[in-house]
């Protein structure tokens, strides 16, 4: 394994990356994940960060995690969107060098990260946005994520990426967004979550469904905030919401026909 690390506009990325061996022939271009972790929009929660990495890395994936701006007087103009953009869009130019298969590029949130991602699925061509060409995903895994900025919102996050302009709130409220042309997306849910209310991730599911969007949706009978992979490691097991990763995984693996 080695790491790589480069700069989208303002924000840091770090990838880490499967060796090829000339005598190892299986896997010369693997799939790519791409994680954007939570935290309000007021930081990237550690949690959320090499846990998951890991996670997905072990599964054959190559994984990036991306540090995007979190300081609210710099949140004008979509700039962590159009950061995620164009890292989404550097990982898919670099995809030979870094033995990736271009066409196989999924975005990972969790909860504001959640939001960042789903905003990259539904605005990557939109022409206010103006966000960089080849930056749409091929999947989407939303864990736990902010989908709203009215109803039902995480009132801190929506505050943050909106700066605390109204009107640049309301565009940003992705139940308006949803188009047949959002990526197919992994969500899920723990369903004694206080903090990022159920009603984001379940309303955005019937939004995808009303566009013929594919997706798989999990919402667990239990589960807090910011549980990230839900192990000790973490310090926040759970093993009723661990079951996320191994579904993730195979939905991941059967929407990129990928056998690892």
């Amino acid at each position: 394994m080695k790491t790589v690390s480069f700069m989208a506009l303002d924000a840091a990325v770090t990838g880490y990356l499967w060796d090829d061996y000339e005598t190892l022939a299986a896997h010369k271009a693997r799939p790519a994940l791409l994680i954007c972790p939570g935290g309000a929009y007021h930081w990237c929660s550690p949690r959320e960060k090499d846990a998951p990495a890991l996670e997905f890395l072990s599964m054959g994936y190559q994984v990036f995690v991306i540090e995007y701006t979190c300081s609210p007087k710099d949140m004008k103009n979509y700039r962590p969107l159009r950061e995620l953009a164009a890292a989404v869009r550097l990982i898919r130019e670099r995809h030979e060098e870094w033995k990736i298969d271009a066409g196989k590029i999924a975005v990972m949130g969790f909860s504001a990260g959640g939001h960042l991602a789903a905003s990259l699925g539904a605005l990557w061509n939109d022409a206010e946005a103006a966000l960089t060409d080849g930056s749409r995903p091929d999947a989407l895994v939303l864990c736990y994520p902010v989908i709203s900025t009215r109803e039902f919102a995480h009132e801190l996050s929506a505050e943050n990426v909106s700066a605390g302009d109204e009107a640049y709130r309301d565009r940003l409220n992705l139940l308006g967004r949803v188009t047949p042309d959002f990526p197919p997306a992994f969500i899920w849910h723990g369903g004694g979550d206080n903090s990022v209310l159920p009603e984001n991730s379940l309303l955005l599911a019937v939004e995808l469904k009303r566009n013929g969007v594919p997706f798989e949706y999990h919402l667990f009978g239990s589960g807090a905030h910011g549980i990230s992979t839900c192990t000790q490691e973490v310090e926040t097991p759970d093993e009723v919401c661990r079951a996320w990763v191994p579904l993730c995984k195979k939905w991941l693996n059967r929407q990129f026909q990928y056998i690892p």
